[in-house]
């Protein structure tokens, strides 16, 4: 089953997010291991430097980033996924474009922790914890 990651998912397991970062950390996991096949939207990289950027120097943001490489696919973002995201009733257009790209690429489910944000996504979203109670692979 192929999936979106969405970025504050990443961000549980990156910054340890007391809460979150175990349900998270189970999707990595599971991507690591192939039995679900994680894609990231490219714009969910620099959004990562961004807000972890107090932590990060040259050498810890090239190890992240080569980390993320190795167990998701990383998805371009396209001139036609900005036009088509500016088009979806979405409130937060980086949403938007994460639920673009998650129809582009064919995943089945969006995993982000603001559902309620994805309410308008084609393609359906849930939590980590949603998704792992309700899937058998997990």
């Amino acid at each position: 089953m192929r999936v979106l990651i969405d970025t504050n998912v990443l961000l549980d397991v990156l910054c340890e997010r007391e809460g979150f970062a175990e349900a998270a950390l189970h999707i990595f996991r599971l991507c690591e291991v192939s039995r679900l096949d994680g894609v990231v939207s490219a714009l969910s990289i620099p959004n990562i430097v961004y807000i972890m950027r107090k932590e990060l120097n040259a050498e810890r943001t090239a190890a992240i980033i080569e980390r993320l490489s190795l167990i998701f696919s990383i998805a371009d973002l396209t001139a036609a996924d900005l036009t088509q995201a500016s088009k979806l009733s979405f409130h937060d257009f980086e949403d938007a474009l994460q639920a673009v790209c998650a129809k582009r690429v064919k995943a089945e489910r969006i995993i982000t922790r603001n559902t309620r944000d994805f309410k308008a996504s084609p393609i359906p979203a849930m939590t980590p914890t949603e998704f792992i109670w309700q899937n058998p692979i997990a």
